[in-house]
């Protein structure tokens, strides 16, 4: 049969919780990063296929 784990402490708990509100942050910021610089097309990093249309028109 199923046995209910240990119960976690409030301060373990709060701990775990920043950690992974930490790494959501830090994943957030760095697509925000590369959005930006995507946009203002000084990505070297993030390649991506661009229309020949696109750039006949401009």
């Amino acid at each position: 049969m199923a046995v209910p784990k240990k119960k976690r402490s409030k301060s373990k708990r709060s701990m775990h919780r920043a950690a992974w509100s930490g790494k959501a942050r830090l994943q957030a910021k760095r697509a925000l990063s590369l959005g930006k610089s995507v946009l203002t097309g000084r990505s070297k990093s993030f390649i991506y296929p661009q229309d020949e249309e696109e750039d006949d028109e401009e």
